[in-house]
């Protein structure tokens, strides 16, 4: 946790609004897994008290948090929690995800382009292909009280006049449910306020090396209404550079002889096909935003809260690189492009009944993303290796170009509410309880399409179109939760106990698979339709399967509050999420895993709230834990892969060392592996199967196996050992105006990239990296102008490597010398980039 320091100075006017300036601090956090950075409470900062002129005072501010469902001081909050603070995130020119992950050492990802994203925490991560039939995330992602985590990943939002960014790690089961099995990510708007008008704006533009230009326009204005209302809105537009480069290139397909070209100045002949995609630095997104918040205060004890927030990112281009073709390059064929667009309503109601606080929220989230990808690689390989190209002719039997490119629709449509009530946090026996209900609809389009395509080969209806995905997914969970807080000894000893029963109904249903027309014998697409009756446009229905569960989470805590500034607590805390259908109708259904975890943790601070020190050991056991493959003929396949088990210590300092200099340190290390063999295949009801010697039969193949994919003791994916960060601000005086110099460094430690060991050398493992940001800047009045670099010494950050087809089938066993191990991507951060900024307040 990073906490702003309270500064009082000689020299200032009092009763000047802090908003009028920007708080000046300094800085430095190696990142210990909680590296909560200072934050303000969601509402304009109020008039500071008069300055004192006799001597400067430093302090760290305290900070509040809504994480248990109440207001409460972080310091008071027995969790392991992160806060990155509104201050914090404009000083550290946080405007999305990949922005203010980067200091949340908990928090490891894999990013397949904006809005595409997979969140872990505290090492629970296994790693996944993020396929629309993929699990359920483990990690639940909120806007306000709201959930907005969708299978693709959670909703990039723009981070523009937002309060804070509270992480919640470890399981938050009892009072978050199968969102939050490994941990909660919370983002939490600034609220409107009837006090008084206040507007802000700010303008920057950057330049990447060797890519585009990018700049950023955004805004806000708070409106009182009348003594009790006001309406705060906000906007935003942006645009980001590319920085990789789509270079000419020929592919030659071995079976037919058709070539393709991307070039420009390509001429199309019976032998070759043109597509005149080469283009540099092709890799842009422009996002445009908005938000409208409305709050009246009925009386003293009840208000009404309605929002309406918008935004979508068309993005262009591939955000990975092919190393064989060259740093920050690719050869790509055809169109790539993203338009992910969103909006959410959402209603909360705060009140009391008697002396207890009563919350209702509400959300409506649809969300649309249409994708346009190339898929090409797909087809080389599987026309190299497996003669693929001998089965694609067009209406005169003609071999034709085999090369695929996918056209996808993706509609979200999801609800929620949540009714809780807590009793006066003052009372010696507290209680917050709920009900909670959430319903989330996911109709899903995907089409893999070849030019050209013979009318026999095509999925009916459906012209070009070799494989067509026209499924209905629904997850449904209902819950009734609760916690309850005694203190065994007034403001030294509290206990608690927390709950949550759950109900689960998950679904997926509708066609997948190719024509009769290409494979006959399938027993999915169109040979294995169960229903003769189309399916929302699809030839028929091929499967339909549900699976519902029922459970219990609970968590015990018990906290001793050694001094009013020093606590330390014990915590045993459970995690779930739901099970769910294998689109591959030969596999069982998979089963929920479960994380039980055990905790030590302490908060602290000391000599006048000038110092603070904090952190957590834990233990945590993943048990049959959920593990996403791609497989033959690109389907994803969901199998639990037995037991894991996570150790780890988490532990920040952080320290005001004068009115102008702030120094914090942090760290996280974590021991994540197997406990039990990961043999690649359950038994037939879906169990996981841990003794699988060379020799086993896969039940479910009839198959040999050679082996455990991956042994006991295996480390998990993703994560690293290692992840920290260290920050510095300093803060000093130019006559009567103010400048600060600030630099921030992360270091993220080696990771593997799958979870096999076969597939895992193919891909080879994540390498460590150390990337540095600069900033420099100047205040005056209300305006604030500043400069910046991020990633100094350019450093490529490995943050997920992929292969475009099943990495076993894409290994070329040397028959492509430029690909040895098969063709594999890597996604990487944003090469150097330098901007500027302008930023004022009224």
């Amino acid at each position: 946790m990073y906490r702003q320091t309270n500064r009082k100075k000689p020299g200032r006017s009092p009763g000047v609004p802090s908003s009028a300036r920007l708080p000046l601090a300094a800085a430095i956090c190696l990142a210990i897994a909680v590296p909560a950075f200072a934050q303000d409470t969601g509402q304009p900062a109020s008039p500071p008290a008069a300055t004192q002129k006799s001597r400067k005072v430093t302090t760290l501010k305290q900070v509040t948090v809504t994480a248990e469902k109440r207001t409460e001081d972080l310091q008071k909050v027995p969790v392991s929690i992160q806060v990155l603070g509104e201050e914090k995130l404009q000083q550290l020119h946080v405007r999305d995800f990949d922005d203010y992950v980067k200091y949340l050492p908990s928090v490891s990802y894999e990013s397949f382009g904006p809005g595409f994203a997979h969140v872990y925490m505290r090492g629970v991560a296994s790693g996944g292909d993020g396929n629309h039939s993929g699990s359920l995330p483990s990690v639940g992602v909120y806007l306000d009280e709201e959930p907005v985590t969708t299978i693709q990943g959670p909703l990039d939002i723009h981070m523009y006049d937002i309060a804070r960014v509270e992480v919640l790690a470890g399981p938050q089961g009892t009072l978050y449910g199968a969102s939050a099995e490994a941990g909660a990510l919370r983002i939490i708007t600034n609220k409107p306020d009837p006090s008084g008008f206040a507007a802000s704006y700010a303008l920057g533009t950057s330049t990447v090396k060797n890519g585009g230009v990018g700049y950023t326009g955004e805004g806000m204005a708070n409106i009182p209404l009348a003594k009790n209302a006001a309406i705060r809105l906000v906007g935003w537009h942006e645009h980001d550079a590319g920085y990789i480069d789509n270079r000419t290139g020929t592919r030659t397909y071995p079976v037919s002889g058709i070539s393709v070209s991307n070039a420009k100045d390509c001429t199309p002949s019976p032998t070759l096909d043109c597509t005149y995609r080469a283009e540099n630095a092709y890799n842009d997104a422009t996002t445009n935003g908005a938000r409208a918040a409305l709050k009246v205060d009925l009386d003293d004890d009840w208000s009404i809260s309605p929002t309406v927030m918008g935004q979508q990112t068309i993005a262009h281009g591939n955000f990975a690189y092919d190393p064989a073709i060259g740093d920050l390059a690719v050869s790509h064929w055809y169109p790539e492009r993203t338009d992910d667009r969103w909006w959410q309503a959402a209603l909360t109601v705060q009140g009391k009944i008697g002396n207890f606080d009563l919350t209702y929220s509400y959300a409506h989230l649809k969300r649309s993303q249409e994708e346009e990808s190339d898929y090409s690689d797909y087809s080389f390989w599987y026309d190299t290796l497996a003669g693929y190209g001998a089965y694609i002719y067009d209406n005169s039997g003609a071999l034709i170009n085999p090369s695929q490119y996918i056209f996808a629709r993706d509609r979200y449509n999801r609800d929620s509410h949540e009714l809780r009530i807590a009793s006066p946090s003052d009372d010696r026996l507290r209680l917050v309880a709920g009900l909670f209900w959430e319903q989330q609809h996911h109709d899903i389009q995907q089409q893999y399409k070849i030019d050209n395509l013979s009318d026999t080969l095509d999925t009916p209806g459906w012209p070009d179109t070799l494989w067509l995905t026209k499924q209905t997914r629904v997850d449904q969970d209902e819950a009734v939760f609760g916690e309850l807080s005694y203190d065994f000894i007034p403001d030294t000893l509290t206990g608690t106990v927390g709950g949550r029963y759950f109900r689960t109904n998950n679904s997926l249903g509708g066609y997948f698979g190719f024509s009769s027309g290409f494979f006959p014998g399938s027993s999915y697409g169109q040979a294995g339709c169960i229903s003769p009756e189309p399916y929302h446009g699809a030839p028929c229905l091929d499967f339909d399967k549900r699976v519902k569960e029922t459970g219990s989470l609970f968590k015990f805590n018990l906290t001793w509050n050694i001094t009013p500034t020093k606590m330390v607590y014990v915590t045993k805390s459970e995690g779930f999420r739901p099970g769910g259908i294998n689109r591959r109708g030969t596999l069982p259904p998979y089963m929920s895993d479960y994380l039980t975890n055990y905790e030590i943790g302490w908060k602290s601070t000391w000599f006048d709230n000038r110092l603070s020190f904090n952190g957590s050991v834990f233990r945590q056991d993943w048990k049959d834990f959920q593990f996403s493959i791609l497989g033959a003929n690109g389907l994803t396949e969901i199998k639990n892969a037995n037991q894991a088990r996570i150790t780890g210590l988490e532990s920040e300092l952080n320290w005001a060392a004068t009115y102008n200099l702030e120094l914090s340190a942090g760290f996280a290390l974590y021991n994540a592996k197997l406990t039990a063999n990961y043999c690649g295949f359950t038994d037939l009801a879906g169990n996981p199967i841990t003794d699988c010697p060379a020799g086993t039969i896969n039940p479910l193949t009839g198959e040999a196996v050679d082996g455990p994919q991956a042994p006991e003791g295996s480390r998990l994916p993703v994560t690293p050992r290692f992840k920290g960060n260290l920050q510095a601000r300093y803060t000093f005086d130019v006559g009567e105006n103010e400048a600060f110099l600030q630099a921030a460094i992360v270091h993220v430690g080696e990771r593997r990239a799958d979870l096999r060991q076969f597939e895992g050398g193919l891909l080879g493992n994540l390498a460590a990296y150390t990337t540095a940001d600069l900033s420099a800047g100047f205040h005056k009045n209300s305006w604030t102008f500043d400069v910046y670099i991020n990633n100094l010494f350019d450093k490529r950050a490995q943050i997920y490597k992929y292969a475009e087809c099943a990495e076993a089938t894409c290994a070329a066993h040397d028959v492509v010398p430029q690909y040895p191990n098969g063709q594999v991507y890597t996604v990487t951060n944003q090469p150097r980039t330098i901007g500027v900024r302008f930023s004022q307040e009224f």
